[in-house]
Order: C-alpha cells, then structure tokens, then sequence
C-alpha cells in the first residue's frame, strides 16, 4: 500500500495540463458564448467608459461661496401698518459664507420689561389658587421664574406669576400677509436665473428659487423653511473648457410636514433693546420667521490619464477571459450531448504508451 501510495503521489506530481482546443458547432452554445460577450462590450464601453468615464484621473471640487441678497420689500399689518422692508430689515445676519437668511413673517412684541405678568396657559401654567403655583419654578417650555401666585390671564382662565420680559410674546396665531406678484418682484433689483435660457446665471428670483425646489412661496413664507441651493460643478477637462460651467437645481432640506415634525419651519427670536428717559432698560422682541437658504458645492473634475486607463482595459480583458469558463460549464452542464463533448474535451495521454501518436489522430476536434 505505501508503494501504491507513492507512485500515485510522484505520478500526480509530474503531471501538467494544457488546454485543448474543440470547435463545437451548435446554434445554442454560440448564441450563449457571443450574447456573453456583447454584455461585456456593452457593459465596458457604454457604462464604464461613457457613463462612468473611468479612462479619467478625477478629482474633488474645492468651494468658497459668498453670497448678497438686494431688493425690498412692502408690507401692510395692524401692527407695523404701512413699512418698506429693505435688506438690513429682513437678511439676518446681514453677511454669510455658504448660506443665507431671507425674513418673511414676524411676531413683534414690543415694550418688554423686566417685571412680573401671568404666564401664557397652558396645562403646566393654569392655576386655580396660589398653593398651584411654585415660587421659583422654572418651566423649561416656560417664560421665566414663577413668583409662587396665581394671576387672572383672562376673565375665566387663571395663570401662574413670573419673573420675566413682561408682556410676553403670543406666538400661537401666526399673521398671514396677502403678497401680490408685483410685491415679489421687488425681492430682487434684477432676475436674470433662467433654466431655460440663462441657466448659468447666479442672480435669482426669491419666488423663483421656491417654485423650483416645488414649493408654494406664500405657504413657506408663514412658517418660514430650509432650501438648498445645488451647485454642480463637474466638469469634463477632456473638452475645450466653455461647456464647463455649474448646473443649479434646488430643493427643500426640512420637513415640512408638522404632524413629523416638532417645530415645523425655520424661526429664531431676537431683541432690540432700548433705555426710557428714566434709565429703564425696554426692549422689542422679534420672533422671525424665514427661509434659510444653503449653499451646496459639489462635483468632479476628470481627464484623460493613462493609468486608469490601462486598469479598466485590463478588467475589460478579464471579464472577456471568464467567457469560455462560462461557456464551456453551459456546454459539459446544460447541453443534452454533455457526455459526448466531455469525452473529447478531457483526454489522458500517458508518453510511456506507443500508442499516444494513433489516439491523438482519432481524436475529434468539432462536432456538428
């Protein structure tokens, strides 16, 4: 047995394999061998090489974006009355690197002071006497520090006292401004963004941007937002450098639906503060509501470098060289005269016979 076993290891061990050539005629297998191949093709040139353009060295865009918002605006409320509304008044702050803010709705509170009023109801807040009430309690959905006694709000509804800028802001009826489409043309001093026929101008029309990204500017204007700015920059070094330039599209970045939402829009409080002629400090309190807009920067540059190049083709080569592995395991598996083609496809020749030179002669290299 350990002779036995020795001889068939120093026989395995001076074998070598070769491939072998066979012509097979059949309709089946050759449909299969060149439907394989023209995936490939198809595959290499149209999406690698089109599509993907991966014969090209790329690299990333680098960005700096500033931005300046122009135009005015008028508005008509039984608060503020008649008021013209300039870029001071509604871009806050008024400079910004990669985005922007534009004031579309507001809730002013004027004439605060530091003293004591009733807290705005709620079910933390209503009171039916002053052992409701915590003195030095501080509500973290409240306005100040309760003073430990219980206010008349209304007639029929009691509140705790606190310690805060008193009148406090009411901020559940939100003011609905009626904007006329000649109003909005004043937004900007020029509108020159065109998809159509100016696609590569920066300037924008504030209704314009909103459409585009498939809002209602009246709708966003009450509760304010978030919208993007896309700026694609990609760029093919390949050709002359004119139709290099950026692609704009815009889209809205918050949610708007309240119902997933806790605070729907985009708002932010601010105060001016001012000092009566007896030396007490006052302020007017501002709850502004807007569209932000972000600036986003993206894209590639590509040209054409040798060594991806050479990469791709070589991975092109070797998806071309898995089609006769393919090919062949369709033939020896799914064909009806797979015994028939693995009878000539693997043959053993043995040099210490004779005979090797007559059976290589009979052998059958295609079929019909």
């Amino acid at each position: 047995m350990g002779s036995c076993s020795s001889q068939s290891c120093q026989s395995c061990f001076f074998e070598y394999e070769t491939e072998r050539m066979i012509v097979v005629k059949s309709k089946v297998v050759g449909s299969v061998f060149r439907l394989i191949q023209l995936l490939i093709l198809v595959y290499v040139i149209g999406y690698v090489c089109v599509v993907q353009k991966s014969y090209q060295e790329t690299d990333s865009v680098i960005s700096s974006v500033t931005t300046k918002v122009k135009g005015t605006g008028f508005t008509n409320t039984s608060d503020l009355g008649a008021r013209v509304w300039d870029v001071a008044d509604y871009n806050i702050p008024p400079q910004g690197d990669s985005s922007f803010f534009v004031l579309t709705n507001m809730i002013v509170t004027p004439n605060q002071t530091q003293s004591t009023c009733p807290e705005l109801p709620n079910q933390s807040t209503i009171c039916m006497s002053d052992s409701d009430c915590l003195e030095g309690s501080n509500d973290v959905r409240g306005n100040g520090i309760q003073t430990g006694l219980c206010m008349n709000y209304k007639e029929t509804v009691k509140t705790c006292e606190v310690l805060s800028w008193c009148p406090l802001e009411i901020d559940i009826n939100l003011p609905e401004r009626n904007i006329l489409p000649d109003v909005n043309s004043s937004y900007l001093k020029q509108c020159e963004f065109n998809r159509k026929t100016d696609p590569y101008c920066p300037i924008f029309r504030l209704k314009d941007v909103v459409s585009e990204a498939e809002e209602d500017f009246q709708t966003m204007a009450i509760r304010g937002g978030v919208l993007g700015i896309m700026i694609d920059w990609s760029c093919d070094l390949d050709w002359p450098e004119h139709p290099c330039g950026p692609k704009y599209s815009f889209r809205r970045l918050d949610n708007k639906i309240p119902e997933n939402n806790v605070a729907p829009g985009y708002n932010f409080r601010f105060a001016k503060y001012y000092k009566t002629t007896d030396g007490r400090e006052t302020r007017t309190l501002i709850k502004a509501y807007g569209i932000r807009f972000d600036v986003i920067v993206f894209g590639t540059a590509g040209k054409f470098n040798m060594v991806p190049t050479i990469v791709n083709l070589g991975a092109a080569l070797t998806f071309l060289s898995l089609v006769n592995a393919v090919c062949n395991w369709f033939l020896l598996t799914c064909t009806k005269r797979r015994d028939y083609y693995s009878k000539h496809k693997f043959t053993y020749l043995d040099n210490t016979d004779d005979n090797a030179g007559e059976s290589l002669g009979e052998t059958t290299y295609g079929t019909r």
